[in-house]
């Protein structure tokens, strides 16, 4: 039974950060791509940054130079590090982990965990 549990999530002030984790099990994490998504409100779901099996990093353009994304294989974790926080971050924050193969792609997704940026 495959499962991502995403925690962390919560209410911080501007300039704060936060550090998301999502743990994974029932598959093999090692081998996965693993992406962190959000969605605001009545805006469609985000690419925030993703990371591949062998560690190399992607951030959409809105994050960068402010959030880190990381992963630890032996304890099927990944994380956001999101420091210098703005408003307009507030958003549900989403683990996946996507693996595409020659006849069939794995895309499982995690329940979301809120994340809200407001004084």
């Amino acid at each position: 039974q495959v499962q991502l549990v995403e925690s962390g999530g919560g209410l911080v002030q501007p300039g704060g950060s936060l550090r998301l984790s999502c743990v994974a099990s029932g598959f093999t994490f090692s081998r996965y791509v693993m992406n962190w998504y959000r969605q605001a409100p009545g805006k469609e779901r985000e690419l925030v940054a993703a990371i591949t099996s062998a560690g190399g990093t992607n951030y959409g353009d809105s994050v960068k130079g402010r959030f880190t994304i990381s992963r630890d294989n032996a304890k099927n974790t990944v994380y956001l590090q999101m420091n210098s926080l703005k408003p307009e971050d507030t958003a549900v924050y989403y683990c996946n982990a996507l693996s595409v193969g020659l006849t069939r792609t794995y895309d499982y997704w995690g329940q979301g965990t809120q994340v809200t940026v407001s004084s």
